[in-house]
């Protein structure tokens, strides 16, 4: 009957939704990491802003090792056969498609100015 409704057990119900939470609180944090570049940089908290450059880089490293997708989504596939840009992420779906070209060129943006502000400083 479940399968006829489409619906899980709850045990797996649970498990999506906790590497569903984890993934969005892990994204929020390289989200936060990516605006603060740029807001340490106009601070001239130059070494902050390379720290915060530095994690977001390893985690770019991470996902290119892994075929440019978070390994969550891996663990999340295991959960569902969804597979919408959000099926392993608390985001809306146009986000959760996006997410890679908005963040990634903010943070390449964010990264440059603070390369040129670096620089130019005494």
């Amino acid at each position: 009957m479940a399968k006829l409704l489409n619906l899980a057990p709850r045990g797996i119900m649970d498990s999506l939704r906790t590497v569903k939470l984890v993934h969005t609180i892990i994204w929020a944090f390289f989200v936060a990491c990516i605006v603060a570049i740029p807001l340490f940089t106009a601070l001239s908290r130059f070494r902050l802003a390379f720290l915060f450059v530095a994690i977001v880089g390893f985690e770019v490293v991470v996902l290119m090792l892994n075929r440019m997708t978070c390994p969550l989504t891996d663990v999340a596939a295991r959960y569902t056969s969804d597979r919408r840009a959000n099926f392993d992420i608390y985001l809306p779906e146009w986000l959760a498609r996006n997410n890679k070209t908005i963040f990634g060129t903010l943070y390449l943006m964010a990264t440059l100015v603070l390369l040129a502000r670096w620089l130019e400083s005494p």
